[in-house]
């Protein structure tokens, strides 16, 4: 099957996904569809992430499912609100033209109610995530007695989640004349378990490597000492300016600190980690595609589902334990034929595991010092006329009488006086900067050392935080708090032309719904980011009503200081 005209795929799915720019097959679909349309035997299909699987398992189900039967024949798994809304719009491009069938998706994080009524039209299709797929079946809201087909997609993902027991359960409620599809990018001991006490004598199809290595992406690694960590971020970030990036953290609390960081720092970055709320995540996950926010730093969870074609660069700020996440993270960059950049930070004592990544992976994996400040700032003036050449347009008309008269300088002086201006601040931020390659640290220690320092090292960073955070008066004096207020950290500051008038208005408005009047303490406009205090009863009320507003079109968020 070299073309899907090839296939026995009826004329109304032909059409449809013929209108999707659908012609050629990839290696999954090839395999995979011809043995759906053909086979009734359970199968296992391995292959990477991006590969189209959805077309692969869903095309040859739709074409054989009925239409005039009210029962639900057809459910998928997926591990994430993101996936199973992803697949959900395909399923329902490709039924375009068969309008008797009907698909819902149920996940958590939005009304179980309004899920419930969706259901009542007797869809026969379900794509669902676990956890809500479990709850609707205790509330007698799903009934899979009669499915003929069950999809586990992203099966690896689902168990490293915890989804184990609820597969399980669910699972249980199936009969057991039915076909069960798994695909997986990897084929981890539970999901060999899974298939061996579910499946009935699987079909195998693995298409290429499992999260193959592309050829297009550059990895290199970076050795600093946990205490350089964030600083040699933040110089590899300036050395790459036009950057679209993922930054991949180990834990959610690492996650958020990396992003608070960068925000602080004046960084158009955000966090995507599973503490969010759904609405938290949807929103930054709309940013980072919209490009409103061009560095997201994420777990490896959360960034699940997440599909970007045009990021240029994978940032490893802790290396994963296992080689075929490392691929996996990589892969995210060097999409639709474009090249990428994949780097790793790595502590003196993970070269064994570094090394270990490269051996099983096969990956060339490069050492590079980290930039000095002159390499970054030749960096930065590349990076304006890269800009300037590429993203040229007319945004908006003025008089060109405007213009003062520039015959007092030659070409050369116009063009060096406007990149003075427009990397000031970088270049004077690293005029009297350390360059990390000069700086030593330990290569020796053990684990209960880097525990130590790493404790130490949060300890000096909680003092710096309580300087940076108004800690002291000028003079040096401790500043006395009012212990009846909390304290909040505010990402908006003087740049953005924010005023304290401003910054009374948008505390009035976050805490307006209550009964009485918050008070309001000392309020600390910065170039870059504010502070204020509230009394500590409307803690809850700011963090929530801020995140609700927009200041002059801009997102704002608030969140306590240390």
């Amino acid at each position: 099957m070299n073309l899907f005209t090839e296939s026995n795929l009826s004329p109304d799915l032909l059409k449809a996904i013929g209108e999707l720019g659908y012609e050629t097959p990839t290696e999954i679909q090839k395999q995979t569809i011809p043995f759906i349309l053909s086979d009734t035997r359970d199968l296992i299909a391995l292959a990477a992430t991006g590969t189209g699987k959805t077309a692969a398992f869903s095309l040859p189900i739709l074409d054989m499912i009925d239409d005039t039967s009210r029962k639900i024949q057809l459910l998928v798994l997926c591990p994430t609100r993101e996936l199973c809304l992803q697949i959900t719009k395909d399923i329902k491009n490709y039924t375009k033209y068969l309008p008797h069938l009907k698909t819902t998706a149920v996940y958590g994080g939005s009304s179980i109610t309004e899920q419930i009524r969706s259901l009542r039209e007797k869809p026969q299709i379900i794509v669902g995530t676990p956890g809500r797929v479990i709850d609707l079946i205790g509330r007698k809201a799903l009934d899979f007695s009669e499915i003929h087909w069950l999809v586990l997609d992203e099966a690896d993902e689902m168990l490293s989640m915890g989804f184990k027991d609820d597969l399980e359960t669910i699972l249980s409620e199936t009969p057991s004349e039915k076909q069960t599809l798994l695909f997986s990018a990897t084929m981890s001991k539970e999901v060999e378990r899974i298939s061996k006490n579910y499946l009935s004598n699987p079909h195998r199809i693995s298409v290429g490597s499992i999260n193959a290595v592309k050829k297009n992406i550059t990895h290199e690694y970076y050795v600093v000492g946990y205490r350089q960590k964030k600083e040699a971020l933040k110089r590899l970030l300036d050395a790459n300016p036009n950057q679209y990036s993922i930054i991949f953290c180990r834990t959610r609390m690492e996650t958020q600190e990396v992003a608070d960081f960068l925000m602080q720092n004046a960084y158009a970055a955000d966090a995507l980690h599973g503490d969010l709320s759904q609405a938290q995540r949807d929103t930054v996950m709309k940013k980072f595609r919209l490009k409103n926010i061009d560095i997201l730093v994420a777990t490896d969870v959360a960034a699940r589902g997440l599909d970007v074609d045009s990021l240029t660069h994978v940032i490893h700020y802790s290396l994963p334990d296992d080689p075929e996440v490392f691929v996996h993270r990589s892969g995210r960059t060097g999409r639709a034929g474009k090249d990428g950049i994949s780097m790793s930070l790595i502590k003196p004592e993970e070269s064994r595991k570094l090394k270990q990544i490269k051996i099983s992976t096969k990956i060339e994996i490069v050492e590079k010092k980290i930039p000095t400040g002159e390499e970054i700032i030749k960096a930065q003036v590349e990076g304006v006329f890269e800009k300037l050449f590429t993203e040229h347009e007319d945004l908006f008309t003025f008089d060109d009488s405007l213009i003062p008269d520039l015959s007092a300088f030659s070409k050369e002086e116009l063009v060096h006086q406007l990149l003075q201006l427009q990397l000031r601040d970088l270049a004077l931020f690293y005029k009297d900067k350390k360059d990390l390659a000069d700086q030593k640290f330990s290569n020796d220690r053990d684990d209960r050392g880097s525990r130590r320092d790493r404790d130490r090292d949060r300890g000096r960073d909680r003092d710096r935080r309580s300087d940076r955070d108004g800690g002291r008066e000028r003079g040096g004096k401790p500043k006395r708090r009012n212990e009846n207020m909390t304290r909040f950290f505010f990402n908006l500051g003087k740049r953005d032309q924010l005023k304290k008038m401003d910054m009374l208005e948008i505390i009035n408005k976050a805490t307006a719904k209550s009964k009485k009047r918050a008070d309001i303490g000392d309020i600390e406009i910065l170039e870059k980011f504010s502070f204020f205090e509230v009394e500590k009863s409307f803690k809850d009320e700011v963090l929530k009503g801020i995140s609700a507003q927009k200041f002059k079109g801009k997102e704002m968020r608030a969140e306590v200081a240390n």
